[in-house]
Protein backbone atom coordinates (compact mmCIF):
# COMPACT_ATOMS: atom_id res chain seq x y z
CA UNK A 1 0.00 0.00 0.00
CA UNK A 2 1.32 3.63 -0.61
CA UNK A 3 -0.02 5.08 2.51
CA UNK A 4 2.54 2.56 4.48
CA UNK A 5 5.37 4.97 2.79
CA UNK A 6 3.46 8.46 3.21
CA UNK A 7 5.60 10.84 3.63
CA UNK A 8 5.65 12.18 7.27
CA UNK A 9 5.07 15.37 5.76
CA UNK A 10 1.86 14.96 3.93
CA UNK A 11 -1.17 14.61 6.14
CA UNK A 12 -3.06 17.52 6.05
CA UNK A 13 -5.10 17.19 2.75
CA UNK A 14 -7.25 14.87 2.17
CA UNK A 15 -7.00 14.69 -1.56
CA UNK A 16 -3.65 12.91 -1.71
CA UNK A 17 -0.45 12.58 -0.48
CA UNK A 18 3.22 12.47 -0.99
CA UNK A 19 4.88 8.79 -0.32
CA UNK A 20 8.84 8.10 -1.29
CA UNK A 21 8.89 4.65 -3.79
CA UNK A 22 12.64 2.97 -4.45
CA UNK A 23 13.80 6.38 -3.52
CA UNK A 24 11.32 8.45 -6.01
CA UNK A 25 8.81 10.98 -4.65
CA UNK A 26 5.26 10.02 -6.33
CA UNK A 27 1.77 11.40 -4.97
CA UNK A 28 -1.43 9.35 -4.42
CA UNK A 29 -4.65 11.11 -5.05
CA UNK A 30 -7.79 9.82 -3.54
CA UNK A 31 -11.36 9.47 -5.09
CA UNK A 32 -12.22 12.76 -2.94
CA UNK A 33 -9.66 14.78 -5.48
CA UNK A 34 -11.03 12.43 -8.75
CA UNK A 35 -13.55 15.30 -10.40
CA UNK A 36 -10.89 18.27 -9.76
CA UNK A 37 -7.99 16.25 -11.06
CA UNK A 38 -9.81 15.11 -14.18
CA UNK A 39 -11.16 18.16 -14.77
CA UNK A 40 -7.55 20.10 -14.21
CA UNK A 41 -6.14 17.34 -16.61
CA UNK A 42 -8.46 17.38 -19.75
CA UNK A 43 -9.14 20.90 -19.59
CA UNK A 44 -5.22 21.54 -20.19
CA UNK A 45 -4.39 23.50 -17.05
CA UNK A 46 -2.14 21.19 -16.14
CA UNK A 47 -0.24 21.47 -19.17
CA UNK A 48 -0.38 25.34 -19.67
CA UNK A 49 0.97 25.90 -15.97
CA UNK A 50 3.91 23.00 -16.63
CA UNK A 51 4.91 24.24 -20.29
CA UNK A 52 5.09 27.87 -18.20
CA UNK A 53 7.66 26.60 -15.69
CA UNK A 54 4.87 27.84 -13.18
CA UNK A 55 3.63 24.18 -11.57
CA UNK A 56 6.21 20.89 -11.08
CA UNK A 57 5.49 18.86 -14.16
CA UNK A 58 4.33 15.49 -13.50
CA UNK A 59 3.55 12.18 -14.89
CA UNK A 60 0.52 9.77 -14.07
CA UNK A 61 1.60 6.76 -13.80
CA UNK A 62 -1.58 4.77 -12.84
CA UNK A 63 -5.41 5.43 -12.36
CA UNK A 64 -7.95 2.94 -10.68
CA UNK A 65 -11.18 3.76 -8.73
CA UNK A 66 -8.76 3.48 -5.74
CA UNK A 67 -5.87 6.16 -6.65
CA UNK A 68 -4.42 7.91 -9.58
CA UNK A 69 -0.65 7.83 -8.73
CA UNK A 70 1.47 10.65 -10.41
CA UNK A 71 5.33 11.13 -10.27
CA UNK A 72 6.21 14.89 -10.03
CA UNK A 73 9.68 16.38 -11.62
CA UNK A 74 12.13 15.33 -8.60
CA UNK A 75 13.47 17.76 -6.69
CA UNK A 76 16.96 17.35 -5.71
CA UNK A 77 17.10 19.91 -2.56
CA UNK A 78 14.25 21.01 -1.01
CA UNK A 79 14.43 24.62 0.01
CA UNK A 80 12.35 26.59 2.67
CA UNK A 81 10.52 30.00 2.77
CA UNK A 82 12.72 30.21 6.32
CA UNK A 83 16.01 30.17 3.87
CA UNK A 84 15.25 32.50 1.41
CA UNK A 85 16.19 35.93 0.63
CA UNK A 86 13.56 38.89 0.58
CA UNK A 87 13.86 39.05 -3.66
CA UNK A 88 13.23 35.02 -3.40
CA UNK A 89 10.15 35.13 -0.95
CA UNK A 90 8.99 38.48 -3.19
CA UNK A 91 9.21 35.88 -6.09
CA UNK A 92 7.30 32.78 -4.24
CA UNK A 93 4.83 35.51 -3.03
CA UNK A 94 3.71 36.94 -6.85
CA UNK A 95 4.29 33.16 -8.13
CA UNK A 96 1.03 32.49 -5.93
CA UNK A 97 -0.85 35.43 -6.87
CA UNK A 98 0.19 35.19 -10.56
CA UNK A 99 -1.02 31.14 -10.58
CA UNK A 100 -4.21 32.18 -8.45
CA UNK A 101 -5.05 34.55 -10.95
CA UNK A 102 -4.67 32.10 -13.80
CA UNK A 103 -6.69 29.77 -11.80
CA UNK A 104 -9.74 32.23 -11.32
CA UNK A 105 -9.76 33.29 -15.46
CA UNK A 106 -10.07 29.05 -16.27
CA UNK A 107 -12.90 28.12 -13.05
CA UNK A 108 -10.38 27.09 -10.67
CA UNK A 109 -9.12 28.46 -7.51
CA UNK A 110 -6.38 28.00 -5.33
CA UNK A 111 -7.78 26.58 -1.85
CA UNK A 112 -4.83 26.73 -0.02
CA UNK A 113 -1.51 29.51 -0.43
CA UNK A 114 1.55 28.01 1.73
CA UNK A 115 4.30 29.15 1.04
CA UNK A 116 5.97 25.41 1.76
CA UNK A 117 3.72 24.89 -1.66
CA UNK A 118 6.72 26.77 -3.19
CA UNK A 119 10.50 26.03 -3.29
CA UNK A 120 13.56 27.39 -5.81
CA UNK A 121 14.80 24.72 -8.44
CA UNK A 122 16.10 25.52 -11.79
CA UNK A 123 16.82 28.87 -10.95
CA UNK A 124 13.40 30.45 -10.44
CA UNK A 125 10.19 29.51 -7.84
CA UNK A 126 8.46 26.80 -8.52
CA UNK A 127 4.65 25.60 -7.21
CA UNK A 128 5.21 22.30 -6.44
CA UNK A 129 1.79 20.95 -4.62
CA UNK A 130 -0.50 19.47 -7.85
CA UNK A 131 -3.47 19.15 -5.32
CA UNK A 132 -4.25 22.70 -4.25
CA UNK A 133 -6.40 23.38 -6.85
CA UNK A 134 -10.54 23.18 -6.37
CA UNK A 135 -13.64 24.40 -8.69
CA UNK A 136 -14.10 27.94 -8.55
CA UNK A 137 -17.74 28.88 -6.76
CA UNK A 138 -19.63 31.91 -8.04
CA UNK A 139 -19.32 35.24 -5.74
CA UNK A 140 -16.82 32.85 -3.01
CA UNK A 141 -14.28 34.55 -1.48
CA UNK A 142 -10.54 33.52 -1.88
CA UNK A 143 -10.02 30.66 0.48
CA UNK A 144 -6.77 30.68 0.88
CA UNK A 145 -6.74 34.92 0.82
CA UNK A 146 -5.73 34.92 4.68
CA UNK A 147 -3.36 32.07 4.26
CA UNK A 148 -1.38 34.28 1.80
CA UNK A 149 -1.15 37.35 4.13
CA UNK A 150 0.02 34.67 6.95
CA UNK A 151 2.68 33.19 4.66
CA UNK A 152 3.70 35.63 2.65
CA UNK A 153 2.41 39.02 2.45
CA UNK A 154 3.14 39.67 6.41
CA UNK A 155 6.54 38.28 6.71
CA UNK A 156 7.58 40.38 3.66
CA UNK A 157 5.78 43.30 5.44
CA UNK A 158 7.77 42.81 8.79
CA UNK A 159 11.46 42.29 6.98
CA UNK A 160 10.72 45.54 5.21
CA UNK A 161 10.42 47.01 8.40
CA UNK A 162 12.07 45.38 10.74
CA UNK A 163 14.76 43.47 9.20
CA UNK A 164 15.29 40.55 6.86
CA UNK A 165 15.88 38.19 10.08
CA UNK A 166 11.97 38.20 10.35
CA UNK A 167 11.64 35.73 7.54
CA UNK A 168 12.59 32.87 10.04
CA UNK A 169 9.77 33.54 11.44
CA UNK A 170 7.79 30.73 9.30
CA UNK A 171 10.41 28.41 11.31
CA UNK A 172 8.27 28.61 14.41
CA UNK A 173 5.20 29.57 12.70
CA UNK A 174 4.53 26.94 9.84
CA UNK A 175 1.24 27.57 9.16
CA UNK A 176 1.92 31.30 8.91
CA UNK A 177 2.98 34.06 10.84
CA UNK A 178 -0.16 35.21 13.26
CA UNK A 179 -2.25 38.53 11.37
CA UNK A 180 -2.53 39.80 14.58
CA UNK A 181 1.23 39.38 15.32
CA UNK A 182 2.11 41.42 11.93
CA UNK A 183 -0.37 43.76 12.88
CA UNK A 184 1.40 44.48 16.09
CA UNK A 185 4.98 44.36 15.51
CA UNK A 186 4.30 46.56 12.22
CA UNK A 187 4.86 51.07 12.80
CA UNK A 188 2.37 52.71 13.48
CA UNK A 189 2.76 54.69 9.95
CA UNK A 190 1.40 51.49 7.98
CA UNK A 191 -2.12 52.13 9.49
CA UNK A 192 -1.88 55.20 7.73
CA UNK A 193 -1.66 53.09 4.22
CA UNK A 194 -5.25 52.36 3.15
CA UNK A 195 -3.68 49.51 1.63
CA UNK A 196 -1.99 48.13 4.69
CA UNK A 197 -4.65 48.90 7.01
CA UNK A 198 -7.03 46.57 5.07
CA UNK A 199 -4.93 43.59 4.57
CA UNK A 200 -3.50 43.59 7.65
CA UNK A 201 -4.64 46.01 10.49
CA UNK A 202 -8.49 45.60 9.56
CA UNK A 203 -7.70 42.00 9.09
CA UNK A 204 -6.22 41.61 12.44
CA UNK A 205 -9.20 42.84 14.05
CA UNK A 206 -11.53 40.60 12.15
CA UNK A 207 -9.58 37.43 13.21
CA UNK A 208 -10.20 38.79 16.75
CA UNK A 209 -13.39 39.30 16.08
CA UNK A 210 -14.63 36.26 13.93
CA UNK A 211 -11.38 34.08 14.44
CA UNK A 212 -12.09 31.58 11.38
CA UNK A 213 -15.39 33.22 9.95
CA UNK A 214 -12.60 36.04 8.14
CA UNK A 215 -10.34 33.32 6.39
CA UNK A 216 -12.38 33.40 3.49
CA UNK A 217 -14.64 30.24 3.23
CA UNK A 218 -16.73 31.46 5.36
CA UNK A 219 -20.79 30.99 3.82
CA UNK A 220 -22.20 34.46 4.78
CA UNK A 221 -19.16 35.94 2.84
CA UNK A 222 -19.80 36.90 -1.29
CA UNK A 223 -17.50 38.15 -3.38
CA UNK A 224 -17.31 38.39 -7.34
CA UNK A 225 -15.12 37.30 -9.46
CA UNK A 226 -13.91 40.79 -10.59
CA UNK A 227 -13.45 42.03 -7.00
CA UNK A 228 -11.28 39.06 -6.41
CA UNK A 229 -9.37 39.71 -9.33
CA UNK A 230 -8.86 43.65 -8.18
CA UNK A 231 -7.26 42.08 -4.62
CA UNK A 232 -4.88 39.70 -6.25
CA UNK A 233 -3.51 42.72 -8.49
CA UNK A 234 -3.52 45.21 -5.66
CA UNK A 235 -1.46 42.59 -3.68
CA UNK A 236 0.72 41.68 -6.86
CA UNK A 237 1.46 45.39 -7.91
CA UNK A 238 2.15 46.08 -3.74
CA UNK A 239 4.78 43.35 -3.63
CA UNK A 240 6.30 44.03 -6.56
CA UNK A 241 7.39 47.17 -6.26
CA UNK A 242 8.41 46.63 -2.22
CA UNK A 243 12.06 46.90 -2.02
CA UNK A 244 14.86 47.14 0.95
CA UNK A 245 17.53 50.08 1.80
CA UNK A 246 19.99 47.43 3.59
CA UNK A 247 23.62 46.65 3.24
CA UNK A 248 25.48 44.26 5.32
CA UNK A 249 29.34 43.75 5.83
CA UNK A 250 29.50 41.03 4.06
CA UNK A 251 27.30 41.85 0.88
CA UNK A 252 30.04 43.47 -0.72
CA UNK A 253 32.54 41.16 0.28
CA UNK A 254 35.12 40.82 -2.79
CA UNK A 255 35.00 44.48 -3.16
CA UNK A 256 36.74 44.39 0.71
CA UNK A 257 38.81 41.36 0.47
CA UNK A 258 42.43 40.98 1.80
CA UNK A 259 43.13 39.22 -1.26
CA UNK A 260 45.93 40.76 -3.54
CA UNK A 261 44.46 40.44 -7.22
CA UNK A 262 47.16 37.57 -8.24
CA UNK A 263 46.02 35.88 -4.95
CA UNK A 264 42.54 36.04 -5.66
CA UNK A 265 42.67 34.36 -9.09
CA UNK A 266 45.20 31.93 -7.67
CA UNK A 267 42.45 30.78 -5.47
CA UNK A 268 40.17 30.71 -8.22
CA UNK A 269 42.24 28.42 -10.10
CA UNK A 270 43.39 25.64 -7.50
CA UNK A 271 39.31 25.20 -6.74
CA UNK A 272 38.91 25.06 -10.65
CA UNK A 273 41.59 22.61 -11.01
CA UNK A 274 40.50 20.01 -7.81
CA UNK A 275 37.09 19.92 -9.10
CA UNK A 276 37.84 19.03 -12.13
CA UNK A 277 40.58 16.16 -10.82
CA UNK A 278 36.96 15.08 -8.05
CA UNK A 279 34.82 15.29 -11.73
CA UNK A 280 32.45 16.33 -9.84
CA UNK A 281 29.20 17.57 -10.62
CA UNK A 282 27.63 18.97 -7.86
CA UNK A 283 28.78 21.25 -4.87
CA UNK A 284 27.60 23.29 -2.18
CA UNK A 285 29.71 26.25 -1.37
CA UNK A 286 29.16 27.09 2.68
CA UNK A 287 29.44 30.70 3.57
CA UNK A 288 29.67 31.06 -0.41
CA UNK A 289 28.77 34.62 -0.32
CA UNK A 290 27.03 35.63 -3.93
CA UNK A 291 28.91 32.85 -5.70
CA UNK A 292 31.56 34.65 -6.83
CA UNK A 293 33.98 31.37 -6.82
CA UNK A 294 31.44 29.08 -8.18
CA UNK A 295 31.04 30.78 -10.92
CA UNK A 296 35.41 30.54 -11.67
CA UNK A 297 34.89 26.98 -11.95
CA UNK A 298 34.95 26.31 -15.23
CA UNK A 299 33.66 22.62 -15.19
CA UNK A 300 30.21 22.31 -15.89
CA UNK A 301 28.33 21.43 -12.94
CA UNK A 302 24.91 19.60 -12.81
CA UNK A 303 23.92 21.96 -9.80
CA UNK A 304 25.98 23.78 -6.86
CA UNK A 305 24.21 25.05 -3.48
CA UNK A 306 25.35 28.44 -2.38
CA UNK A 307 24.84 29.26 0.90
CA UNK A 308 25.47 32.54 3.15
CA UNK A 309 24.32 33.70 6.47
CA UNK A 310 24.26 37.12 4.84
CA UNK A 311 20.89 37.92 3.48
CA UNK A 312 22.05 40.71 1.14
CA UNK A 313 24.84 38.69 -0.74
CA UNK A 314 21.90 35.69 -0.99
CA UNK A 315 19.77 38.57 -2.69
CA UNK A 316 22.60 39.87 -4.95
CA UNK A 317 23.20 35.98 -5.95
CA UNK A 318 20.04 35.56 -6.79
CA UNK A 319 19.31 37.94 -8.66
CA UNK A 320 22.42 37.26 -10.77
CA UNK A 321 21.15 33.90 -11.31
CA UNK A 322 17.71 35.34 -12.42
CA UNK A 323 19.49 37.39 -15.16
CA UNK A 324 21.93 35.47 -15.84
CA UNK A 325 19.61 32.23 -16.20
CA UNK A 326 21.77 30.45 -14.40
CA UNK A 327 19.16 26.91 -13.81
CA UNK A 328 22.09 25.23 -11.93
CA UNK A 329 22.92 27.31 -9.45
CA UNK A 330 20.66 27.24 -5.64
CA UNK A 331 20.93 30.21 -3.57
CA UNK A 332 19.45 29.97 0.13
CA UNK A 333 20.23 31.54 3.37
CA UNK A 334 21.73 29.76 5.85
CA UNK A 335 23.73 29.71 9.71
CA UNK A 336 26.37 27.53 9.67
CA UNK A 337 26.28 28.11 13.72
CA UNK A 338 22.61 27.29 13.68
CA UNK A 339 21.47 25.54 11.02
CA UNK A 340 17.88 24.66 10.15
CA UNK A 341 16.36 22.32 12.32
CA UNK A 342 13.69 20.19 12.26
CA UNK A 343 10.29 20.98 12.80
CA UNK A 344 6.60 20.66 13.01
CA UNK A 345 4.08 17.51 13.84
CA UNK A 346 6.64 15.00 15.41
CA UNK A 347 9.96 17.14 14.43
CA UNK A 348 8.95 15.36 10.90
CA UNK A 349 7.43 17.85 8.80
CA UNK A 350 9.76 19.76 7.41
CA UNK A 351 13.45 18.19 7.59
CA UNK A 352 16.90 19.75 8.96
CA UNK A 353 19.48 21.27 6.77
CA UNK A 354 22.19 18.41 7.93
CA UNK A 355 19.35 15.87 7.01
CA UNK A 356 18.80 17.13 2.91
CA UNK A 357 22.37 17.28 2.37
CA UNK A 358 23.20 14.39 4.22
CA UNK A 359 20.42 12.91 1.26
CA UNK A 360 21.66 15.44 -1.40
CA UNK A 361 24.95 13.89 -0.85
CA UNK A 362 26.83 16.70 -3.03
CA UNK A 363 30.17 15.79 -4.89
CA UNK A 364 32.71 17.76 -2.91
CA UNK A 365 31.97 20.66 0.03
CA UNK A 366 33.66 23.93 0.18
CA UNK A 367 33.96 26.08 2.60
CA UNK A 368 35.95 29.02 2.11
CA UNK A 369 36.79 31.50 4.20
CA UNK A 370 34.28 30.64 6.96
CA UNK A 371 36.58 28.40 9.24
CA UNK A 372 37.55 31.07 11.10
CA UNK A 373 34.17 32.55 11.50
CA UNK A 374 33.09 29.20 13.00
CA UNK A 375 35.93 29.51 15.30
CA UNK A 376 36.36 32.63 16.25
CA UNK A 377 32.81 33.92 15.91
CA UNK A 378 31.48 30.72 16.86
CA UNK A 379 33.97 29.10 19.51
CA UNK A 380 33.44 25.64 17.54
CA UNK A 381 36.62 24.00 18.36
CA UNK A 382 38.32 22.65 14.92
CA UNK A 383 37.30 19.12 15.97
CA UNK A 384 33.12 19.79 15.80
CA UNK A 385 33.49 21.81 12.54
CA UNK A 386 35.87 18.47 11.38
CA UNK A 387 32.83 16.45 12.56
CA UNK A 388 30.16 18.75 10.91
CA UNK A 389 31.57 18.49 7.56
CA UNK A 390 32.06 14.88 7.69
CA UNK A 391 28.50 14.52 7.12
CA UNK A 392 28.20 16.19 3.61
CA UNK A 393 30.23 14.76 1.15
CA UNK A 394 33.06 12.46 0.22
CA UNK A 395 35.15 15.62 -0.44
CA UNK A 396 36.31 18.83 1.02
CA UNK A 397 37.83 22.07 -0.07
CA UNK A 398 38.92 24.62 2.74
CA UNK A 399 40.37 27.14 3.06
CA UNK A 400 42.55 28.15 6.54
CA UNK A 401 43.59 32.02 7.05
CA UNK A 402 46.45 31.43 9.52
CA UNK A 403 46.47 33.43 12.67
CA UNK A 404 48.51 36.12 11.04
CA UNK A 405 45.52 36.99 8.64
CA UNK A 406 44.13 40.56 8.87
CA UNK A 407 40.19 39.20 9.12
CA UNK A 408 42.05 36.47 11.74
CA UNK A 409 43.11 39.27 13.81
CA UNK A 410 40.23 41.39 13.55
CA UNK A 411 38.14 39.19 15.13
CA UNK A 412 40.64 37.88 17.86
CA UNK A 413 40.72 41.63 18.86
CA UNK A 414 37.08 41.50 19.63
CA UNK A 415 37.75 38.62 22.38
CA UNK A 416 39.50 41.00 25.09
CA UNK A 417 40.54 39.86 27.93
CA UNK A 418 39.55 36.24 26.40
CA UNK A 419 41.89 36.73 23.30
CA UNK A 420 44.65 33.89 25.24
CA UNK A 421 41.83 31.62 25.12
CA UNK A 422 42.17 31.25 21.32
CA UNK A 423 45.73 30.66 21.44
CA UNK A 424 44.85 26.99 19.77
CA UNK A 425 44.01 28.65 16.69
CA UNK A 426 46.78 27.52 14.53
CA UNK A 427 47.61 25.51 11.65
CA UNK A 428 49.05 22.78 12.99
CA UNK A 429 45.90 22.15 15.41
CA UNK A 430 43.60 22.91 12.51
CA UNK A 431 45.50 19.92 10.52
CA UNK A 432 45.25 17.56 13.55
CA UNK A 433 41.68 17.99 14.37
CA UNK A 434 40.82 17.43 10.40
CA UNK A 435 42.37 14.33 9.89
CA UNK A 436 40.38 12.67 12.42
CA UNK A 437 37.43 12.79 9.78
CA UNK A 438 39.71 13.09 6.73
CA UNK A 439 42.61 12.29 4.92
CA UNK A 440 44.42 14.90 3.14
CA UNK A 441 45.15 14.93 -0.57
CA UNK A 442 46.60 18.41 -1.07
CA UNK A 443 47.53 21.52 0.25
CA UNK A 444 48.38 24.77 -1.20
CA UNK A 445 49.46 27.84 0.19
CA UNK A 446 48.22 31.05 -1.49
CA UNK A 447 50.77 33.30 -2.49
CA UNK A 448 51.26 36.58 -1.28
CA UNK A 449 48.35 35.85 1.53
CA UNK A 450 48.10 34.73 4.80
CA UNK A 451 45.69 31.55 3.54
CA UNK A 452 46.32 27.83 2.83
CA UNK A 453 43.49 26.18 0.82
CA UNK A 454 43.35 21.94 1.51
CA UNK A 455 41.33 18.96 -0.22
CA UNK A 456 40.04 16.40 2.26
CA UNK A 457 38.83 13.19 1.19
CA UNK A 458 36.35 11.68 4.10
CA UNK A 459 38.06 8.77 5.74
Amino acid sequence: MTANNRHSSSFRDPSGFIFVDQGLVKRSISPLYFEQYKALKSSGFFKKLHNAGLLISHEELSSSDEEVIIQPEQISFMNYPYEWSFSQYKEAALLTLKIQKFALENGFSLKDASAFNVTFYKGKMVFIDTLSFDFYQENSPWRAYKQFISHFFGPLLLAKYNGLESLKLMSSFIDGVPIKMVSSMLPFKTKMNPFLYSNIHLLAKFEDKHNEDYKGDSKVSTLSKKAQLNIIKGLYDFIKKMSLKTSSEWGNYYDKTNYANDAFDQKASIIDGWIKQLGAKTVIDVGGNDGTFVRKINQDLTEALVCDIDYNAVDANHKYVKKNKETFMLPFVFDVLNPSANIGFNNKERDSFLNRIKAYAPDVTMALAVIHHMTLSGNIPFEMSAEFFSKFSKHLIIEFPKRNDSWVQRLLNTKGEFKGHFDFYNIANFESSYSKYFTLVEKVEIENSERVMYVYKLQ
